[in-house]
């Protein structure tokens, strides 16, 4: 099943200055190892040293916010968009 993945800025030097990939997986953990797979150290961005997801990346599917689905189990099928979205704060 075809995802595609939207990749920030500031993470596609691991992409090859690829905006967004295509990757298959059939929830949001599984997507983390395929991206690892064809993009060497990118997990290490998106994951602590637990594998849970760094607080400071928002992950969407479909515009919804996995955080209020079912976070990293959240399901993908074919079609699906993933975007990876950089947390802003400012004062």
């Amino acid at each position: 099943m075809a995802v595609k993945v939207l990749v920030p800025t500031a993470l596609q030097k691991f992409t090859n200055n690829q905006a967004d990939l295509e990757c298959s997986a059939s929830n949001i953990s599984g997507l983390l190892d395929s991206l690892e797979e064809s993009c060497p150290g990118i997990k290490a961005r998106l994951c602590d040293e637990e594998g849970n997801l760094r607080r400071f990346l928002n992950f969407y599917v479909n515009s919804e916010d996995i955080r209020f689905l079912e976070g990293a189990e959240t399901a993908l099928k074919d079609g699906d968009e993933v975007s990876i979205v950089p947390a802003v704060a400012g004062g």
